[in-house]
């Protein structure tokens, strides 16, 4: 019998010969992406055979092919481990958790599957407990950032968003938050679908939407709590962005996400979603817009000059590149030859003030908010991004495209 990480979780279910391949593929699939530094493992069927991909940094990359035979069984097996799954069930997308002891740590992994063509594909997504417990310092947010950060998490109410579209790390930002105003004078009640993490001193609820446990219905029973602080998850509907609002008025500091495409156009989205100009004037405190870069591997990262096409299309002037150090992307060893090792924020932090506010009772255009927003002072995605360009922490390329209009 071939003995595994996964063996010590579910001891029950390697008890016979005919498993023990499985499972050892299994260990050395998620091994490896453990190893790569992956955020998902993907297992997609195709016409003959079984296409193995791992995300990392952001990015996929083929790593594997395996038989079409094993796809039954492969499946079979994970949805098994996953305990919440029904093994008989291929037609419908699934959800599932279960936990792997990688060579390094602990991982909790959170499992997908959706039915197509080929059969169901699958996606495991691997939660690291280091990676979302990083402190506002180790987000890539800048010392004047930092500042504003720190000084809005002082504000004894209000509504503060954090947006940006899947991926961008919105999340980890709420949970840094979270773990800078932990305090044992102060109750924080999270409601958040899935809980990535369990953090300590915080009471954190799980939605459940069969039962009738949503966002919304969570939201009214912790204004009953004597809360001082709330994460909600997500913003996804006007009740639950009614019940925030109403919260942030009464006296509670609320943290939450939202899709938008940056600062300024989630004012307008927050009115799309059917809260009155007044109400976002009145409850919201700040919004902070964020995406995500590769950052340039420090072992191999060489220097660089920006061609007449990048100063070009970035509107790039010499006064602004006389202190920039770039750097490129090389490739070595320590980052297996991709010159990016890990990434980093880059943030757009609007606070609102009186002429934005009176901006959003007059409902002008998201390019009016903008500029208003500029003039107080509002540094925009690109331009926090081409200062970490400038430093040499990431590149010109990895900015635009994450900040392309």
């Amino acid at each position: 019998m071939v003995s595994s990480p996964l063996d010590k979780k579910i001891p029950s279910l390697a008890s016979s010969q005919e498993e023990a391949p499985v499972i050892e593929l299994l260990t050395q699939l998620l091994l490896k992406a453990e190893e790569h530094g992956a955020s998902d493992l993907h297992l997609e069927p195709l016409a003959g055979s079984i296409r193995v991909r791992l995300r990392v940094d952001g990015l996929l990359e083929e790593v594997e092919n395996l038989p079409k035979k094993l796809q039954e069984v492969l499946l079979s097996r994970l949805k098994i481990m996953s305990s919440s799954m029904n093994i008989a069930e291929k037609r419908l997308p699934q959800e599932g958790r279960f936990q792997f002891q990688g060579s390094k740590r602990l991982l909790n992994i959170r499992i997908s599957t959706i039915p197509t063509v080929y059969g169901e594909s699958v996606v495991l997504r691997l939660l690291d407990h280091s990676s979302m417990m990083l402190g506002l310092e180790e987000l890539g947010l800048d010392q004047e950032d930092q500042r504003l950060f720190k000084r809005l998490l002082t504000q004894p109410h209000g509504l503060l968003l954090t947006v940006g579209p899947t991926g961008s790390g919105k999340t980890t930002t709420l949970y840094a938050c979270l773990q800078k105003l932990n305090h044992p004078s102060c109750k924080i009640i999270t409601v958040e679908d899935p809980i990535e993490y369990q953090l300590p001193g915080i009471h954190q609820v799980q939605v459940h939407q069969r039962i009738g446990r949503t966002f919304s219905a969570t939201l009214r029973s912790l204004l009953r709590q004597s809360t001082n602080i709330m994460m909600v998850g997500e913003i996804r509907d006007w009740e639950t962005a009614h019940i925030s609002m109403n919260a942030a008025l009464t006296g509670h500091l609320v943290l939450s996400t939202l899709h938008a495409k940056d600062a300024p156009s989630t004012l307008s989205r927050l009115q799309d979603i059917g809260l009155p100009a007044f109400l976002i004037a009145s409850g919201l405190r700040a919004i902070v817009a964020q995406r995500l870069v590769r950052k340039l591997c420090p072992d191999c990262k060489i220097p660089t000059t920006f061609s007449h096409y990048e100063k070009k299309i970035a509107h790039l002037t010499e006064k602004s590149l006389n202190s920039a150090t770039p750097k490129k992307a090389s490739g070595c060893s320590a980052c297996r030859g991709r010159g990016y090792q890990g990434r980093l924020g880059i943030f757009e932090i609007l606070i609102l003030n009186e002429a934005l506010r009176a901006d959003i009772e007059q409902k002008k255009t998201i390019a009016q908010l903008r500029e208003t927003a500029r003039q107080a002072g509002m540094k925009t995605l690109r331009e926090d991004g081409l200062k970490k360009v400038f430093a040499g922490l990431t590149t010109l390329e990895e900015v635009m495209k994450q900040t392309m209009l």
